[in-house]
């Protein structure tokens, strides 16, 4: 009997406990309401749309299942597949360069003083002008023979080209605005790495008498990992996500040799007005990203684990 005494004000805590942990996961729930509403509303359920129209087609009598005939009838598309191997050039050739400079300039910009603070206000400057603002500048830069780099190309006795007009390097100069346009803000990723490495780490290697390329192989890239994972994930996203800038350069043109992947999805459901294929061309966006973020947080908690056991 005095056992049982003895355990019921136990009891009596464990359920006191428990009671004030239903309340606070209640009230967690609450806070988070709004913000699942709106979650649910523009994010998850627009996505369950887009997952029923890319297998429906419309006709007189409705929207009619059709199984995979979209996603057949996409990837037999030529200009589909144009678009597909677009942006798959247009990714490398923008995430790579923006992410070497941007890890270059937080390299050379680390230290805080006067002039690193204004050179980076000055890199970062890009970032604040809007994509079709932006694209609009180009525009005039990239003006055959009266441009401003025909200009300054005809001044080293250099003859310019057709821009964006030449299917052979249209896309390689939307390539250079991107660029221009991302690497500053990346470089903010990247300084924000730099400044969580432990001092220690390079005061060791040093020490140990390594060379600044060693260090960087060895300590700063190591501890950099998730940053450039999670920039990784950012650059691609833009790449597949930012299309306001074909819009006022190129449309596409000329030959397709400019048509990305979400210019393609506008063209299907607002030119031609094909729903069907636009949500397929979606769907196939929409899993490419999804693995693209599966991939790199797994490097994301993999770096993170590292520097765990480092710690």
């Amino acid at each position: 009997m005095a056992e049982i005494a003895l355990a019921e004000p136990a009891v009596q805590s464990k359920r006191v406990a428990a009671l004030r942990l239903d309340r606070r996961h209640l009230l967690g729930l609450v806070l988070l309401g709004p913000s699942l509403v709106f979650l649910a509303a523009f994010t998850y359920w627009p996505v369950v749309q887009v997952l029923w129209q890319s297998v429906h087609a419309e006709s007189r009598a409705g929207n009619v299942y059709v199984g995979l005939s979209n996603f057949a009838a996409i990837f037999g598309d030529a200009a589909f597949r144009r678009a597909l191997s677009n942006n798959a050039i247009y990714a490398v050739g923008t995430v790579v360069p923006s992410l070497v400079l941007a890890l270059g300039f937080a390299l050379s910009l680390a230290r805080s003083n006067a002039l690193n603070v204004v050179l980076r206000s000055i890199l970062f400057l890009p970032v604040l002008v809007p994509l079709v603002a932006a694209a609009s500048i180009f525009l005039f830069i990239f003006l055959p023979g009266v441009g401003l780099l025909d200009y300054y190309l005809a001044r080293l006795g250099i003859q310019g080209a057709n821009w964006l007009g030449d299917p052979d390097i249209a896309l390689y100069s939307i390539m250079a605005l991107t660029v221009w346009k991302n690497a500053g803000y990346y470089m903010l990723f990247f300084l924000a790495g730099l400044q969580a490495i432990p001092p220690e780490s390079y005061e060791a290697a040093t020490l140990d008498g390594a060379s600044p390329w060693q260090r960087l192989r060895y300590v700063t890239l190591p501890y950099l990992r998730p940053t450039i994972a999670f920039v990784l994930v950012i650059a691609l996203l833009n790449v597949v996500t930012q299309v306001d800038h074909i819009f006022v350069l190129t449309k596409g043109g000329p030959s397709d040799s400019t048509n990305l992947l979400l210019f393609y999805i506008y063209q299907q459901a607002v030119e031609h007005y094909d729903a069907g294929k636009a949500a397929a061309a979606t769907v196939v966006s929409l899993s490419f990203l999804l693995a693209l973020s599966a991939f790199s947080l797994r490097r994301m908690d993999a770096g993170a684990d590292m520097e765990g056991g480092r710690a």
